[in-house]
């Protein structure tokens, strides 16, 4: 944010960012600080319908996500979201139903609320649910969008609970199965972690994909390249070209991954497209969401998320530090192997996350300038004027 080279950033149309203090170029990307950006996220959604409690929820996850260095998951999704909201696929101020429960179960119906609120009512309920019998789950269904299912491992590990998270997509064909080139699924991510006392919590989130559709985004706005094998082409060829995802793109839409004639890999040859196979059963046919697809549909089931949690009180495992004493201990083991390159470091899963949060803090959100026009396009579609957008900014 320093660089005495950056020049203000990007007018999109009349809109913002004047605000050079919080809005810079460099290196050919937009750096926009992160408390700036949740500011404007949140108004961007006041102004669509949401209450200022949800806005700010959404907003922060959202920036929350660029932060740890998870664009795909961020605020590049915030035009997006809002496209969603007009056709009718999520709606605000949305709380979960539960159908089912017991002690130790919850069957939860999302009602397509926005995933940031209903993701957080569910896993607040396994939670409260697995402080009072040592274990829970929960099954949640018609979610909107839950965004980086990170953010739910660390919330119940706040409540000294280990978690797993299994997630499908409900309508959403944009993977291709080991071995194939047409569409079965989506990249349906699995995420697990572990609370540490007085230290971040040890979270691993991934996409069963080789990158996340955002990421796929990302590339296609002009950011970071994809591995050379992160999609599948018409013609059964891997490609790091993201165009075979999306195909065309009308004028004034953001750019759809069910349109194009490729799709994304599964990562890990067989073992990763068993993987994703598998969340598409826990997470969307063992919650009632169902899964992405079916032979005989007559026409493309509605978007939701499905998550399937399992909830892990630790102090009903062990009375002791016990447990916090042995996760040190082999964290400590497993950052002592030697590095297979010189200089090298072996990191613990989310450390390099904690490491870009801090770094992002200082240099502000890394954007490509199409991801940045994307979100000035937002703000000028909720009629925010230039002004109200640098007064958010500011």
């Amino acid at each position: 944010m320093n660089d005495g080279n950056c020049s203000d950033a990007a007018t999109n149309g009349g809109i913002g960012g004047g605000a050079s203090a919080t809005v810079r170029r460099a290196d050919g990307q937009v750096y926009v600080d992160a408390r700036a950006m949740e500011r404007l996220v949140g108004v961007i959604f006041e102004r669509a319908g949401c209450d200022a409690e949800e806005a700010h929820r959404i907003a922060w996850r959202l920036t929350g996500a660029n932060l740890r260095g998870h664009d795909s998951h961020g605020v590049l999704r915030t035009r997006r979201y809002l496209e969603w909201m007009e056709d009718g696929a999520v709606f605000p101020g949305r709380r979960i139903e539960v159908e089912r429960e017991t002690g130790v179960l919850a069957v939860i119906d999302g009602d397509y609320g926005f995933g940031q609120t209903v993701g957080e009512q569910t896993v607040d309920l396994g939670v409260a649910k697995a402080r009072e019998h040592g274990v829970a789950v929960t099954a949640l269904k018609n979610a909107g969008h839950l965004g980086r299912i990170g953010d739910w491992a660390e919330r119940a590990a706040e409540s000294d609970c280990a978690s797993i998270h299994m997630v499908n997509v409900r309508g959403s064909l944009i993977v291709a199965p080991y071995g194939a080139i047409e569409r079965r699924g989506s990249t349906s991510p699995f995420c697990a972690g572990v609370p540490r006392p007085g230290a971040p919590p040890i979270v691993h989130d991934f996409a069963t994909s080789v990158v996340a559709e955002g990421k796929a985004m990302v590339a296609l706005h002009g950011g970071k390249p994809l591995p050379g094998d992160a999609l599948v082409d018409a013609d059964g060829n891997d490609t790091s070209d993201p165009r075979p995802l999306y195909g065309e793109t009308p004028p004034g839409r953001t750019p759809d991954p069910h349109a194009g004639p490729g799709a994304l890999n599964a990562f890990g040859l067989h073992k990763g497209s068993g993987l994703n196979f598998f969340m598409e059963m826990f997470g969307g046919a063992l919650t009632g969401s169902g899964t992405a697809a079916a032979l005989g549909d007559t026409g493309k089931r509605r978007f939701c998320n499905g998550m399937l949690s399992i909830y892990m009180h630790v102090g009903a495992f062990h009375d002791d530090d016990w447990f916090a004493r042995e996760v040190s201990a082999y964290v400590e083991y497993w950052k002592a192997a030697r590095p297979s390159r010189p200089g090298g470091e072996v990191l613990v899963p989310g450390e390099k996350e904690r490491r870009t949060m801090a770094e992002r803090r200082e240099s502000g959100l890394p954007l490509p300038e199409g991801a940045w026009a994307d979100i000035l396009a937002a703000a000028e579609k909720v009629g925010m004027s230039g002004g109200e957008v640098d007064a958010a900014l500011s």
